[in-house]
């Protein structure tokens, strides 16, 4: 807890102080304030507007309630994203994150071992061990994160069905969770190239890497430099029972060594994330999309292929110029041997009310097959 800054505010006539924790990243608010069940929703999202957090005292129901109403306020505050799509992307971020700095007003304390003392508040001791680490001190969270960890903990307790691996994937908190079937789908009826070694390259759940063991490669080295992507993984394959055909390997981007096969699922918008959580979507510069091309060559046994697993919703948002992606892969000294396309199923594609809807619709998953020029 040493590492998380001391949330001070002042509570009947006195000075108190706790550890503020947000798995997000978030700086604690500079001015707090108690609250309890006789605070309405309207001044409640008044004072979260303005910039006061609210630090809560009364029914744990109720300030699930209380946050409720004032996202549905910050929602009839948001106005239709207008423009080109690129800008009508900066703007949903925009909003998304006033919307986020918004709702993270409501607070809840939170005792060591990550008991809540409020009335008819949950069990949250494991959810929060597993997301946070234990808590020998008293903190403050906000509701908004907890409950994201808590769903977290549901995610992973329940585990996503991934019918390729014929079996369930179960994500940890802060690792995307491979809830977008189709460029799993894609993996797993590409033709192998090789059935002795692969290596995948970014691997988060270790879902791709299963699915090329179920596919029967015999030795998979699957790599990430998130801790929590490693813990997840490592996890993931003791359950389906691959530990042995797997091996999990802290890296950036990829393993000693050539192998016939290389894989790498990269982020798909070339964007700056709004927090570490984000990383598994946003990919500042496209980083970690350059470091795989450029280095792929040089991992590629004779005769191998690297598959590059993307989507082409970043094109769509104007965010990556036509033919860019081409271009990186002819510099890396690399050739295109065929491209698996699918269409997108996630429930987002069909949000109408989503500003940037048309894109998603139309957005196409890609597996491109790539071998040294």
């Amino acid at each position: 807890m040493n590492d998380f800054p001391l949330l001070t505010w002042t509570e009947a006539g006195a000075e108190h102080r706790a550890r503020w924790r947000s798995e997000r990243g978030l700086p604690p608010p500079a001015r707090v304030q108690a609250a309890d069940d006789t605070l309405t929703a309207d001044a409640a999202f008044r004072l979260a507007c303005e910039g006061t957090a609210l630090l809560w005292r009364g029914d744990f129901h109720n300030a699930r309630q209380l946050l409720q109403a004032m996202a549905r306020r910050a929602d009839r505050r948001g106005k239709p994203a207008a423009g080109t799509p690129r800008e009508r992307f900066n703007q949903a971020r925009m909003a998304q994150a006033q919307r986020a700095r918004t709702l993270g007003m409501l607070l809840i304390p939170v005792e060591p071992g990550h008991r809540i003392a409020l009335r008819r508040a949950p069990d949250v001791a494991q959810a929060c061990d597993e997301a946070c680490g234990p808590a020998a001190e008293p903190y403050v969270i906000s509701l908004r994160e907890l409950q994201g960890v808590i769903g977290a903990h549901e995610w992973r307790r329940k585990g996503v069905e991934i019918p390729a691996l014929d079996g369930r994937i179960h994500p940890h908190y802060g690792v995307f969770s491979p809830v977008r079937g189709e460029y799993v789908d894609l993996v797993a009826r590409a033709p192998l190239p090789s059935a002795e070694l692969a290596f995948d390259v970014g691997t988060g759940t270790g879902v791709l890497a299963a699915v090329l063991a179920r596919r029967g490669v015999r030795q998979v080295v699957a790599t990430d430099q998130d801790p929590r992507a490693l813990a997840c993984a490592a996890d993931n394959m003791q359950r389906l029972g691959l530990a042995a055909q797997v091996r999990i390997e802290q890296a950036d981007l990829y393993p000693a060594g050539r192998a016939p096969l290389v894989v790498c699922n990269p982020p798909w918008l070339p964007a700056k994330p709004g927090s570490p959580l984000e990383y598994a979507v946003y990919d500042p510069g496209s980083r970690m999309l350059r470091g795989f091309l450029d280095g792929l060559a040089a991992h590629l046994a004779p005769g191998g292929e690297g598959w590059l697993i993307l989507s082409d919703l970043a094109e769509r948002l104007q965010l990556r110029a036509p033919g860019e992606l081409d271009g990186w892969i002819a510099q890396a000294g690399l050739q295109v041997l065929d491209r698996l396309d699918a269409r997108p199923r996630h429930a987002r594609a069909a949000d109408a009310q989503d500003p940037l809807h048309a894109e998603r619709a139309a957005e196409i998953t890609s597996l491109w097959r790539l071998a040294a020029g």
